[in-house]
């Protein structure tokens, strides 16, 4: 009974103590206690968060380690967009780097350049072929460009005129004449079809139809033959030879039907047309002859 006695003063004591705790606390006092809580729980989040990215990383290693060595290949590639091409050459480049093995680096100095293709020309498959020596003969593209006609006293007259590519006789068949009249009369008539290019002009050694007239330039007007080709309304290509007259930009020109034509291009001559050079009063008219 004694001791039960000595112990009930202390307990009451103690409960007495912590009523006075409990009294004795300020607002400030559990503020501290909610903001201690807080700081509590906020640490758990914390340590939670770093567990699942710890679960998060773990199991993207196991599904790492389950792709086949396809599906890592194709996840270290880039993502941007590449060529089939520049995937076969890199593949291709790789191969090689395999094949060939490490690189060597050679000390000393280079061999010479025959020594490096003896190799090839002796043992390979195609055999070293021999170079092409120059041509030095006469191709005729010169002469072709200059067209000049060398004269008896040395000197040489410089053509206007080139005949072009569609250059053609016309065929027996068409009779084309070239009339020459003065005044009403007749004074000369030229087979036209006997050539395919007619060089008109004062400039006797090199023209085929001279004219004297001043007013005339020395290479002046050209009628040419040529062979051109037209599509009917069916599509079909039908060709024809047929006579134009060209100008080579002469002084005094060259009029077509009462009409100036233009200088360096070619128009077409038709039956009965009249042609006037410079200012000559001579009539040049041609004519195809009527088939029989």
């Amino acid at each position: 009974m004694a001791s039960k006695e000595d112990r009930s003063p202390h307990s009451s004591r103690e409960r007495q103590r912590r009523r006075d705790r409990r009294r004795s606390r300020t607002p400030e006092d559990s503020s501290r206690r909610h903001r201690s809580r807080d700081r509590d729980r906020s640490r758990d989040k914390d340590r939670e968060r770093r567990r699942d990215k710890h679960r998060d990383r773990s199991g993207d290693r196991e599904r790492r380690s389950r792709r086949s060595p396809e599906e890592r290949e194709s996840r270290r590639r880039p993502r941007h967009n590449r060529s089939g091409d520049d995937d076969s050459e890199r593949d291709s480049r790789a191969l090689a780097r395999r094949q060939d093995g490490p690189s060597v680096r050679r000390s000393g100095p280079l061999p010479s350049q025959a020594d490096s293709f003896a190799g090839t020309a002796e043992g390979g498959d195609d055999p070293e072929k021999p170079k092409e020596k120059p041509n030095m003969g006469n191709t005729g593209r010169l002469a072709a460009l200059s067209n000049s006609v060398a004269q008896a006293d040395g000197t040489s007259i410089v053509l206007k005129y080139h005949e072009p590519g569609e250059a053609r006789k016309p065929p027996p068949s068409d009779h084309w004449k070239l009339f020459v009249f003065k005044g009403g009369d007749i004074i000369d008539t030229i087979e036209l079809s006997a050539r395919s290019c007619w060089l008109i002009g004062r400039e006797m050694a090199v023209v085929d139809l001279p004219a004297e007239h001043p007013s005339l330039s020395k290479q002046h007007a050209v009628i040419q033959f040529r062979y051109i080709e037209k599509r009917n309304e069916y599509g079909d290509k039908i060709g024809k030879v047929k006579p134009y007259v060209i100008d080579l930009e002469s002084a005094n020109g060259t009029i077509l039907n009462d009409e100036k034509i233009p200088s360096s291009r070619y128009l077409e001559l038709r039956d009965k047309d009249m042609l006037l050079f410079g200012h000559s009063t001579r009539e040049y008219v041609i004519m195809l002859a009527p088939k029989d």
